[in-house]
């Protein structure tokens, strides 16, 4: 039997050794630091669709949008969102959603306003994006749209006036799954027994992701 010393010593040590771990779990291991406001709104610039959440502050009309499209846009879309080469078209498309080639441009396809002035904001000009202020892709946005014939010369665009705009596609979009499986909400009773599933379709025999073998560096197709 271990004497009271060596079981008081043998404890102390446990505790020791625990109270180690757990400062060493806690002990920060020193990569980064904490972001900053600033920088937490330097990555938090999306702008909501429907309604406009996000937009900031500024305006910009289409003949201003005209200047800043021939400077930073046409070369890849061409002088009027007819598209050059292999880049895609802003204008165009209407009737074509349901043919054989369609043609999802901004004015036969896309839902919300608000979304084209999203996606250039952060991913326009393709060399240097999110370079261009508020105001000029307000401009942009306002030119673009009055290209598909979907505001008028006069048009301003600004957090308040570009969610109003409807596009001609909007109505076309469902907001909600109609199919009966796929309601979001948790399975309470008459729940799927995981062991019931049964898989009716695989991608094997297609090509499409072939079997390897060996090790990650030499992997080789069957």
């Amino acid at each position: 039997m271990f004497k009271p010393l060596k079981l008081t010593l043998i404890a102390a040590s446990v505790l020791a050794l625990a109270a180690t771990a757990q400062a060493q779990q806690k002990k920060p291991y020193g990569y980064g630091k904490p972001a900053t406001p600033e920088q937490i709104a330097g990555w938090d610039i999306d702008a909501r669709g429907d309604d406009g959440e996000g937009l900031p502050a500024g305006k910009g009309n289409v003949a201003r949008g005209a200047e800043v499209f021939a400077e930073q846009c046409a070369a890849c879309h061409g002088t009027f969102g007819e598209g050059e080469g292999r880049y895609p078209k802003l204008v165009g498309g209407n009737g074509t959603l349901t043919a054989e080639r369609p043609e999802p441009t901004v004015g036969s396809y896309w839902p919300f306003a608000v979304t084209l002035w999203d996606y250039i904001n952060r991913a326009m000009p393709m060399p240097m994006p999110h370079t261009l202020s508020a105001d000029d892709v307000y401009a942009l946005t306002a030119y673009v749209l009055n290209l598909n014939n979907i505001v008028p010369d006069d048009f301003v665009a600004d957090k308040t006036s570009l969610p109003k705009v409807k596009m001609p596609n909007r109505d076309n979009f469902s907001w909600q799954d109609p199919r009966p499986d796929t309601v979001a909400k948790p399975c309470m009773t008459k729940c799927i027994d995981p062991k019931d599933i049964k898989i009716i379709s695989t991608a094997e025999g297609t090509d499409l992701t072939p079997r390897t073998t060996g090790p990650l560096d030499t992997m080789q197709p069957k």
